[in-house]
């Protein structure tokens, strides 16, 4: 007996989004169903390119509608990145979601997580952005591979680098090689607003990666006032110094009303030669702060060499090639991407959505 477009629907609507914790169709991920017989064709738009579970969602849609009566299921997976469901401002509309990623203090990796989130999000299918916005200490032109080499215009606008598939745009293309910027609090307030908001041609994009400096003063007030943020994400080493300084992070964060996606743990442990561990700093400060706190914990960077090798070289991508070289590495920074890819969906899933009315 062939299956009817109502069994399918009710079918459905049992499976739910294991991250969003609410079923596939009221979330209006249900974009396409057609029926043979007892043959059924679904399509399912993921809410990121970058879902880590889109397995476990095309078998569960695959095991519901079995139990419903289908004989024959294709699932096609799909995605399309979301942006925040309220009302936001429009100083950058054709930027869906705005991340931006601190500190509490230097040092510790932030710009190279930065970096890596925006290169594993673009491998995940994602249009991505990266506005290096640690004015006072650019770091961007050489773990990009643009060093010395001044961006293009059109008009009075800089068009982003377009490099490893990301666009990126960094104050250190705009200077004077190895020259200081000495800015007092309002040059440097002036200066991130317009290379962020006035003078750069942004595309579309997904995610807008922005990389703060380090601590809790004028850019990063700056960047929360002028735009619509998604949500930040802290950047911290194990040792409790550093922590010390995150949560003084988070805490700004909090008080400009700026979700936090999460923290990241950086140099967890040194990897050696031969596999084992070193805790050179002490292991999972941060994990512990994020519980503390009351935050997602993203996951832990431990450190490789070819981290380092490839973030001199300017060619970040290499970082997600699993090869023995890594032991791990690509694997640690995918599990980073995908789970603030589903904070994201997260923070910008609705209260309630649309039911999708298929005819």
């Amino acid at each position: 007996m062939p299956i009817s477009r109502e069994q399918v629907m009710s079918a459905l609507r049992t499976v739910q989004d294991p991250e969003l914790f609410k079923d596939i169709v009221s979330l209006n991920m249900v974009k396409d169903v057609r029926l043979d017989g007892d043959d059924v064709f679904v399509n399912v738009e993921l809410t990121t390119p970058a879902c880590p579970l889109k397995e476990r969602i095309e078998k569960d849609v695959t095991a519901a509608l079995k139990s419903a009566g289908a004989r024959n299921v294709v699932v096609e997976l799909t995605a399309k990145t979301r942006g925040p469901a309220g009302p936001r401002k429009d100083v950058l509309p054709q930027v869906k979601n705005v991340v931006a990623v601190g500190a509490g203090k230097g040092g510790v990796g932030k710009s190279t997580i930065a970096l890596n989130i925006a290169i594993g999000l673009r491998r995940s299918g994602a249009t991505v952005g990266l506005m290096d916005g640690d004015i006072y200490g650019p770091s961007m032109p050489t773990m990009l591979g643009i060093r010395g080499i001044a961006p293009k215009l059109s008009g009075s606008k800089i068009i982003p680098f377009f490099v490893h598939g990301i666009h990126a745009v960094t104050m250190g293309s705009l200077v004077e090689q190895d020259k200081p910027l000495i800015w007092r609090g309002p040059m440097a307030h002036g200066a991130f607003k317009q290379l962020l908001l006035d003078n750069t041609q942004w595309p579309e994009l997904d995610y807008l990666i922005v990389d703060l400096p380090p601590g809790t003063g004028d850019v990063p007030l700056t960047l929360c006032q002028l735009l619509p943020l998604t949500g930040a994400v802290v950047v911290a080493t194990p040792q409790q110094v550093a922590l010390d300084d995150a949560i003084r992070a988070l805490r700004m964060f909090e008080h400009l009303r700026t979700p936090v996606l999460g923290m990241v743990e950086n140099m967890s442990y040194l990897v050696a030669p031969d596999g084992s561990e070193i805790d050179l700093f002490g292991c999972g400060g941060a994990e512990a702060a994020a519980k503390k706190m009351n935050v997602p914990f993203l996951g832990a960077l431990p450190m490789y060499v070819d981290l380092r090798v490839n973030s001199d070289a300017g060619t970040p991508e290499k970082n997600f090639e699993s090869n023995p070289g890594n032991r791990g590495l690509a694997e640690s920074l995918t599990r980073i991407v995908q789970n603030l890819a589903g904070q994201i969906s997260l923070h910008n899933l609705s209260d309630s959505g649309p039911e999708l009315n298929i005819q």
